[in-house]
């Protein structure tokens, strides 16, 4: 038995502000990844739904209810959350499906109509949830804890508002040649310094916007593509999962503290670092083997984290690795290729899988003007609050 699975389609409602509701996006991407595979919604044998949530409580049941829309025929269903990393979730439980046997053909869909402005949490009293706590307790909004993340790389790194903005510039570069991308203007440093600030030292063009959008992929055993003529289909080799290790030292919020390393000794590279070396170790590949990359920059600053933790240059290296150009379309290791959430905003049951659509897009080389030549291995690396990991790697 082969760990591998086939990404037989892939599909995409555009990102944006619709004002629909988000079953109507997980629908439309939904079919758009059956009519790319060449299949039929009774050819699906299980469907998996990444949750639709509202602060911190899932609101829908994702799984069936995309059945429901789609129309009953009685497939297996499997509804997860796990925050923003729920997309890899859901294609890790359709994965082990396949492998398992339980299904030929699984439909993997997320979709979100986010609310206006930046997520909060719901209304009530929960002491024991630590997303209300942070805010509650310390009125740390997202913004405010991506600019603190900022803060400490450009205290531990040296990196610089200029470098933050050259992220925004990049991606919107590349965002506008994607027509699924809610924002597909380019922009200039200078646009980027002019932004209204938002979380001292960034600015509003530097962090992501909250959007309406769906995504959805149907996967397949390797012996289900070759039935269908699918001789060379991009592959799912890897899917990271993995929780993180105590002592953190580094905060990371929703955790207001961080944990004693008196009496453990500290893990070997930070909980980012293990999400990234867990999918290389499963797929035999290492960061030298990638031809691009698609990583979770909720804001610029955290893209140029990724760099370092995804082990495309080396600590504190992530501010030249951009200035040199080798992340951008044509560079040695081109990021966010899609345009990043920079260009689509967050649709948070979505995001991951939006992720392996683009992978698999370029791999199979159809990704028009963005396309990087050659591409024959990728990684999608984002993590979801509370501990969730989530790393995909495709091949072909």
């Amino acid at each position: 038995m082969t760990d591998e699975v086939a990404v037989l389609g892939v599909g995409m409602h555009p990102w944006g502000k619709w004002g629909r509701g988000f079953v109507e996006y997980g629908v439309a991407a939904a079919r758009a990844a059956l009519a790319n595979a060449g299949l039929e919604w009774r050819d699906v044998g299980s469907i998996v739904g990444a949750d639709t949530v509202r602060g911190g409580y899932p609101g829908y049941v994702a799984g069936a209810t995309f059945a429901k829309a789609l129309g009953w025929q009685g497939a297996r269903v499997t509804s997860v959350y796990a925050a923003c990393a729920s997309g890899a979730q859901a294609v890790n439980t359709a994965r082990a499906q396949i492998l398992s046997g339980l299904a030929d053909v699984v439909l993997v869909v997320g979709a979100d109509a986010a609310p206006k402005g930046f997520f909060r949490p719901a209304g009530g009293d929960r002491p024991d949830d630590p997303d209300w706590l942070r805010f509650r307790v310390l009125g740390a909004t997202n913004p405010a804890y991506f600019g603190l993340y900022a803060r400490r790389r450009m205290a531990v790194h040296g990196d610089t508002p200029q470098d933050f903005a050259q992220v925004k510039v990049k991606n919107a570069a590349m965002g506008a040649m994607n027509p699924y991308a809610r924002y597909r203007k380019r922009v200039t440093a200078e646009e980027v310094a002019a932004s209204a600030v938002v979380a001292d030292p960034l600015r509003l063009l530097d962090i992501c916007a909250t959007s309406d959008g769906g995504a959805a992929l149907v996967l397949a055993g390797m012996e289900f593509a070759r039935r269908h003529d699918a001789t060379d289909p991009v592959r799912i080799r890897a899917v990271s999962t993995v929780t993180p290790r105590y002592p953190n030292t580094v905060l990371d919020l929703p955790d207001i503290a961080t944990d004693s390393a008196a009496a453990v000794r500290p893990a070997d590279g930070t909980f980012r670092e293990s999400i990234a070396r867990a999918a290389y170790e499963e797929a035999g590949i290492g960061p030298e083997d990638l031809s691009f990359a698609e990583v979770y920059d909720l804001s610029t600053a955290l893209e140029l984290q990724w760099y370092e933790d995804l082990g495309l240059c080396g600590q504190g290296e992530a501010a030249k690795l951009l200035r040199d150009g080798s992340t951008a379309l044509g560079g040695r290791i081109p990021v966010n290729t899609s345009g990043g959430l920079a260009s689509f905003g967050e649709a948070v049951p979505a995001q991951a899988i939006a992720q392996v659509c683009e992978l698999t897009w370029q791999l199979r080389g159809g990704a028009g003007d963005r396309q990087v030549a050659g591409a024959r291995v990728g990684i999608a690396a984002n993590q979801g609050l509370f501990g969730h990991g989530s790393a995909v790697v495709a091949v072909r």
